[in-house]
């Protein structure tokens, strides 16, 4: 439970950050350093996140970890292999992509192979 509460207050603290750095940064910044600094200002709270998460899954039993464990390759492989097959396409023509959309696809897959996983350990 108290996982999930620092997850929940991580979450509010990056969409906060997330909010006002674009609003700054939509005012104009005259600094670049600042207007770097800004921006990348969210990244700290998600950094808090990404510790949460680690806390969890550490606290997993071991089957729930390999599970987790073969969920994250399987997410890790058909990202790059997806990413890189659309970097040759953009190459032929194709529109570019932002990098924003790694992690959505990234967490897709996570979830579907959460999903095999479940089945499969059943």
């Amino acid at each position: 439970m108290r996982g999930l509460l620092l997850l929940l207050v991580g979450l509010a603290t990056y969409a906060a950050m997330l909010i006002v750095s674009q609003w700054v940064i939509a005012g104009g910044i005259e600094s670049e350093p600042a207007g770097i600094l800004i921006a990348l200002s969210p990244m700290l709270p998600a950094a808090f996140i990404c510790g949460v998460i680690i806390r969890s899954i550490r606290r997993l039993d071991e089957m729930q970890r390999k599970l987790q464990f073969e969920a994250l390759a399987l997410s890790f492989a058909g990202t790059a292999l997806i990413t890189f097959g659309y970097g040759f396409l953009e190459g032929a023509g194709f529109p570019k992509l932002s990098m924003f959309a790694v992690w959505p696809l990234m967490a897709a897959i996570w979830f579907v192979g959460v999903m095999i996983g479940r089945l499969r350990f059943k």
